[in-house]
C-alpha cells in the first residue's frame, strides 16, 4: 500500500487557503486514511519554496509521492476531480465524471 505525501501551498490565512486545507484533509481521510502526510507551506513566509516549485497561483497542492508528482490548483472543493487529478481515483475506483451508465 502506498503512503501519500502532499505539499499544499497557500498564501496567508485566508478563507480560500483554509478551505483547501479542509478539503484536502477530508479527501485523504476518505480515500487513504492513515496513509498520508500533508505539509502546508505559506508562500508569504517561504517564497523560496514557492519559487523552487514554480508556484504561480495559490492554493496549489502537489502530490510529492508516490511519483510522478501531480499538481492541482484551487480550493479542492470538487473531491471527485481532485482525487482523479492527484492520482487517488484508482484508490476510490472512480473517474472524474462519476459512474455514468
Amino acid at each position: 500500500m502506498n503512503t501519500y505525501s502532499f505539499r499544499l501551498y497557500v498564501a496567508g490565512r485566508t478563507e480560500r487557503s483554509h478551505a483547501a486545507q479542509v478539503n484536502l484533509r477530508a479527501l485523504c481521510e476518505s480515500l487513504v486514511t492513515g496513509r498520508y502526510q500533508i505539509d502546508v507551506v505559506d508562500v508569504t513566509e517561504r517564497p523560496d519554496l514557492a519559487e523552487r516549485e514554480r508556484i504561480l497561483a495559490t492554493p496549489t497542492v502537489i502530490r510529492m509521492s508516490p511519483l510522478p508528482r501531480q499538481r492541482v490548483i484551487g480550493d479542492l472543493s470538487d473531491h471527485r476531480r481532485t482525487a482523479f487529478a492527484l492520482g487517488l481515483a484508482e484508490v476510490a475506483g472512480s473517474s472524474p465524471q462519476g459512474d455514468e451508465t
